[in-house]
């Protein structure tokens, strides 16, 4: 049978051993059709130099525009301004994606994300000094989660008191649509709105009062839809790929024990690391919808105008070559020169990566040293992942480890 003659769903038990099933994929071929969990048919990208070329074709666009007929019968809202997730570079392509970029990228450079290194780690101490002494904990709950959420909220200027509810309305955002999910992007944009309000009459030193300042300046490098649209994006993207990231990397070691051993008896291994569990499984596990604007061929599979493109990042991440002939489906956190498209490629390549991999080694660094004896508290294949239609993380994670005062 064709890839393109049978139709994959991503359901949830597709999710739960998502990268077994993307190996099935991968060897019948590089595009499949498919339905995804937006209930949106479409084409599933999962081979690695077919990623590549669906990242950087030209008829494949982030504006929705060509495809907007088949996401109106699947009362899909999550690229609208307002209500979803859009408005933002995210959705957006030249020249307006060029210019919202270019007015955040100086706030993630690697420069400016190396003078965050001392606040992260003071947060990823705290947070273990918190769990420590309980013996037994959620992992999100307790670190993976909080850790990106100070993070992105001290960059912003989230008030403290606001950060529970903005990350679980995040979280809902990314999920299928339901009117949960939309109720949730919705009180996001919302909240966001206010807060922006509030920083217009009183600026402070944040991203998002000197976003605000731009927008105020008139000159009509930021509008007031593209103002809220990028707060959306920065809050969501800012903070759920880390912590998504982080629950898959401690429950790859948890697989593979020998594994987190080696880092913790090597703490300078861990930035190499970093790249290897963004290689061997990733947080983003789809990048956001492309859609064709005129019919193309892509891998040998016929892609028609107004058709719904998802690159598998996370299987054409597996599907890349790994150094010396190794074995692309085993974690091996010793790999030098490790290669992935977890950040995406192309003009839409994650301007956060410096910060997520400055968030990913404090933590994972800390996490190994201070709870050294971290083990499940339930079977792993029992574990729930996140009802995401682009992120793949656990939902939970129950560990124990040896309760100690700090």
């Amino acid at each position: 049978m064709h890839p393109s003659d049978r139709v994959v769903t991503i359901t949830a038990e597709f999710k739960a051993d998502a990268p077994a099933r993307y190996a099935e994929l991968r060897a019948l071929g590089p595009v499949h059709r498919s339905r995804f969990s937006t209930g949106i048919e479409g084409w599933l990208v999962v081979g690695h130099d077919a990623a590549l070329d669906a990242l950087v074709h030209p008829a494949l666009v982030k504006n929705s525009a060509p495809s907007q007929d088949k996401l109106d019968a699947a009362n899909y809202t999550n690229d609208r301004p307002g209500i979803g997730l859009g408005g933002n570079m995210l959705v957006s392509d030249p020249p307006d994606h060029t210019r919202l970029r270019k007015l955040v990228a100086g706030a993630f450079s690697p420069a400016r994300t190396r003078q965050l290194g001392p606040r992260v780690q003071q947060i990823a101490d705290h947070l273990i000094d918190e769990l420590a002494p309980k013996g037994e904990v959620d992992l999100v709950e307790a670190f993976t989660a909080p850790l990106p959420v100070a993070v992105i909220s001290e960059l912003l200027g989230v008030p403290t008191t606001d950060r529970a509810n903005f990350r679980a309305w995040s979280s809902l955002s990314l999920g299928a649509p339901s009117t949960a999910q939309r109720e949730a992007a919705l009180n996001l944009n919302h909240y966001l709105a206010d807060l922006i309000a509030t920083k217009r009459h009183s600026p402070a030193d944040d991203l998002l009062s000197a976003l605000v300042a731009v927008h105020d300046e008139d000159d009509g490098r930021l509008n007031e839809v593209e103002l809220v649209g990028t707060a959306v994006l920065l809050v969501v993207a800012g903070h759920e790929t880390t912590v998504n990231l982080l629950g898959n990397t401690v429950v790859a070691l948890l697989h593979n024990p020998t594994q987190a051993d080696l880092l913790r008896t090597n703490p300078d291994l861990v930035p190499g690391a970093v790249e290897e569990f963004l290689r061997y499984d990733s947080s983003v596990e789809h990048a956001t919808p492309r859609y064709a604007t005129e019919d193309l061929v892509l891998a040998g599979t016929p892609i028609t105008r107004g058709d719904v493109v998802m690159v598998a990042l996370s299987s054409a991440s597996r599907d890349m070559p790994v150094p010396h002939q190794g074995d692309p489906a085993k974690l091996d956190v010793t790999r030098k020169g490790v290669r992935h498209l977890s950040f995406g490629h192309g003009i839409h390549y994650c301007l956060g990566a410096p910060l997520a991999r400055l968030e990913m080694t404090t933590a994972l660094t800390t996490l190994l040293h201070r709870i050294p004896d971290l083990r499940a508290a339930v079977p792993l294949n029992e574990l729930t992942w996140i009802p995401s239609g682009i992120m793949r993380g656990p939902l939970a994670l129950p560990v124990r480890f040896t309760s100690h005062q700090q």
